[in-house]
């Protein structure tokens, strides 16, 4: 009986050390390294947990298929990774948590959520810790920030005729709720090529998805969802293609620093009050100021990319 008994309890050992081998063996399969980024690697459970991260940001996700959102989040991982090589090369200020709860607070508002306790729920029941939030917003803005410090000084803003506008047209103003891809191309015919594929994809797949697959805008994670801007803040150029569409049309490609932006109207409302022409003057010139910083964040960024060493395994 003791035989039997040593037997049977050498089986049991062997079994579970097979089934930890082979347990082991298939996480190790499962996980592999996708992409290495300088000394930075992106694994499958990376891009996993990348794609929980998109989804909560921009739901419409969902509705694309598992390769084309595999893509995006590889993507995803890739420009984060290549911002946050750059930012560790600076000194940088550390970031004030007053910032960080604002811009958490246009991501939550973004997708119809209207307090910090039900977004808190929202990412819980979507498996995203807080955390993780945090810190991918941290380099965002550590990134910004590295943005601001290089290029503030070019920024071109002439707020006198901002003021004189404001104090012209003070009672009546148009305010446009805005969506946004951003895309590049060196010659026009890679152009059209690259918007007809755009427009085919947003038919298919809706703006909000296209734009996370296509644009190189940072607004492409939240669907390119800009909100609410005014048209004081925005350029002549772009009013100019703004004005010749309507509610739920997008416009023609609006050549730019960088690239080529298309716009989606998804609302449209007129604003008439009387304004706080200081308070519409400091917004205006932070969106002014915000547009341009984002147009050199494009330019800045493809520039150091050509210096990253990308490996795809």
């Amino acid at each position: 009986m003791r035989i039997k008994l040593q037997k049977l309890t050498k089986y049991y050992f062997l079994i579970l050390f097979f089934s930890s081998f082979l347990y082991s063996q298939i996480n190790a399969t499962e996980n592999k390294i996708i992409l290495k980024i300088d000394n930075n690697i992106i694994t499958s459970v990376d891009i996993e947990n990348e794609v929980k991260y998109l989804k909560v940001l921009n739901p419409k996700l969902k509705n694309l298929d598992k390769n084309r959102i595999f893509e995006i989040a590889k993507n995803s991982l890739l420009k984060e990774n290549i911002k946050l090589i750059e930012i560790s090369k600076y000194q940088l200020r550390d970031l004030n948590e007053k910032y960080l709860e604002n811009i958490m607070r246009n991501i939550y508002e973004g997708i119809g959520i209207k307090s910090m306790t039900e977004f808190l729920d929202y990412i819980t029941n979507n498996n995203i810790d807080i955390d993780t939030i945090n810190k991918k917003l941290e380099i965002e803005a550590k990134w910004n920030q590295l943005i601001y410090q290089k290029f503030n000084s070019k920024l071109k803003i002439d707020k006198k005729k901002i003021r004189d506008d404001i104090k012209l047209n003070k009672k009546f103003t148009n305010s446009y709720f805005l969506y946004e891809i951003l895309f590049s191309a060196k010659k026009s015919d890679e152009a059209k090529n690259k918007y007809s594929k755009i427009i085919k994809s947003i038919d298919k797949d809706g703006f909000e998805n296209t734009a996370s697959i296509f644009s190189l805008s940072e607004s492409g994670k939240t669907g390119g969802h800009l909100g609410w801007i005014n048209e004081r803040s925005l350029s002549k150029k772009i009013l100019n293609e703004i004005s010749k569409i309507k509610k739920n049309e997008i416009t023609n490609p609006i050549t730019i620093p960088g690239g080529f932006l298309i716009l989606y109207i998804k609302d449209i409302k007129k604003i008439e009050k009387e304004v706080d022409i200081d308070k519409e003057f400091t917004l205006m010139v932070r969106d002014l100021q915000n547009q341009q910083l984002n147009q050199y964040s494009n330019i800045y960024f493809s520039k150091i990319k050509k210096n990253i060493e990308i490996n795809e395994k």
